[in-house]
């Protein structure tokens, strides 16, 4: 069973499911306006969207996650939950978002780009604590952001950057593990997502 209130004109393909009911007691899901749901995409129930939210074909959304307006969610993107992402944000095809992750307003994220919540996969008992992205933050494909990292406002991550520590504001990281360099001049411009 399903279950979602949507607002003005929703465009939900025959193949996806929105609303799906991990659970007895959750809650509808809610839609803002203008939302297009491609065919595979699945929407747990307890989730939270804003206006004008795209999908790409296969995006998975889990339950307890807070969506802001004008986002985009790629093809085959996971975000597992238990997850705050702000407005006018790409996540672009295959990136993977863990539960406990904090992305702010103006964010694009890479195609493949990983986010990470467990700092000793299977091997020790830890809380689990995604990355915080702040606003205005660019991610390049294939970039990988260890878990509780902060990566400062308006910074870039170089496609391929293996983050394992705070990145401050306006600063490049790139490479592996991840160097901080000063923003170059022709990266210190606003992402163009509004």
């Amino acid at each position: 069973m399903t279950n979602y209130e949507a607002g003005v004109d929703p465009r939900i393909d025959d193949r996806a499911t929105v609303g799906y009911a991990y659970t007895d007691d959750g809650r509808p899901t809610q839609l803002g306006d203008d939302a297009r749901i491609r065919s595979g995409t699945i929407i747990y129930q307890d989730v939270r969207i804003g206006d004008d939210f795209i999908t790409g074909h296969r995006a998975l959304v889990r339950e307890a996650t807070e969506i802001g307006d004008s986002v985009i969610v790629g093809t085959d993107t996971v975000i597992d939950g238990t997850t705050t992402i702000g407005s006018h944000v790409s996540l672009q095809t295959g990136v993977y978002v863990p539960t406990d992750t904090t992305i702010g307003d103006n964010v694009f994220l890479g195609p493949r780009a990983v986010l990470t919540n467990d700092p000793y996969p299977v091997r020790r008992d830890v809380d689990l604590v995604g990355p915080t992205i702040e606003d205005g933050v660019s991610v390049g494909a294939n970039a990988t952001i260890l878990p509780n990292v902060t990566v400062g406002r308006d910074s870039f991550v170089a496609a391929g950057a293996v983050v394992t520590e705070d990145v401050p504001p306006e600063t490049l990281a790139v490479g592996t593990p991840a160097d901080h360099r000063p923003l170059p001049e022709t990266l210190a411009a606003e992402n163009m997502l509004r």
